[in-house]
């Protein structure tokens, strides 16, 4: 790993000592905090998603790791803030959040969306403040120069995307047709969506991080050379692992993942 080069200032809502706490308060959410920590893992969300899929992690991870998950804007208790529209502002905002946290290892996971998302944040975390995460693990998500969301979310009606999700298995059918479900999911779904559509990084930069890809035997949304594609973006090595399951395998599949996640780290 890189040491840690001369930080740049954090964005303008970390201002203050009081604000950069209120501002990590926001962004990140402590599931686990070891007594002693070696490791901080930190998870990044799919679109329309919250940060409260990894909670069941916390159990199941080695003594002296930290578990954070990132919270997005418009969700949880972020209902009130806009989401962000440009991957480029949601990933420097979230790399200005994690600069506290350079102070010892972390490692990184990102499901979908999140996946991309992570990514970006690496490239920032290693060009700008010399720090290289000790994985980078992407999930369920193909490389993004080579797999764009192919329909503009614009260009589409509420009930074709929540039946979209529905088909990817994440939230009941039947809970997709209650209209307090939908005025919480829609917005930041919508967002996110049209967030992934605009990000076409055509000629993406390598990271130096090692990259560690997790993929569902039955996810429709990517396939296993879109996946393996992930190699092109890094310098510190690839390999990948399958799991039985459709697009959210990780969520059935949670403690086969944090075990493989943690025989990765250790």
């Amino acid at each position: 790993m890189a040491p840690p080069v001369e930080r740049a200032p954090v964005a303008a809502e970390e201002g203050s000592d009081m604000d950069g706490v209120e501002a990590r308060g926001r962004w990140l959410r402590t599931y686990r905090r070891a007594e002693r920590s070696d490791l901080r893992l930190v998870c990044f969300p799919h679109a329309g998603g919250n940060a409260n899929v990894y909670l069941p992690w916390a159990p199941l991870l080695p003594d002296a790791t930290d578990l954070l998950a990132v919270c997005y804007p418009g969700r949880q208790d972020r209902l009130a803030e806009p989401c962000v529209a440009q991957m480029d502002v949601l990933a420097d905002r979230i790399s200005d959040v994690l600069v506290p946290y350079l102070d010892r290892p972390l490692a990184f996971f990102g499901h979908s969306m999140g996946a991309s998302v992570a990514y970006e944040v690496t490239l920032r975390l290693e060009s700008r403040y010399g720090f290289t995460p000790s994985v980078l693990f992407v999930s369920g998500h193909g490389a993004p120069h080579i797999s764009q969301v192919e329909l503009d979310p614009d260009l589409a009606d509420d009930e074709y995307l929540l039946g979209r999700i529905g088909a990817l298995g994440e939230v009941d059918p039947v809970l997709l047709r209650s209209p307090k479900l939908r005025e919480l999911i829609m917005p930041a779904l919508r967002a996110d969506l049209r967030m992934l559509y605009r990000y076409l990084p055509s000629e993406p930069a390598k990271v130096h991080a090692p990259i560690a890809a997790f993929l569902g035997t039955d996810d429709p949304t990517c396939t296993v050379d879109t996946v393996r594609a992930w190699a092109e973006l890094t310098i510190g090595g690839f390999e990948s692992t399958s799991f039985p399951g459709d697009h959210f395998y990780l969520v059935p599949e949670y403690e086969q993942v944090v075990a493989a996640l943690t025989a990765r780290l250790s």
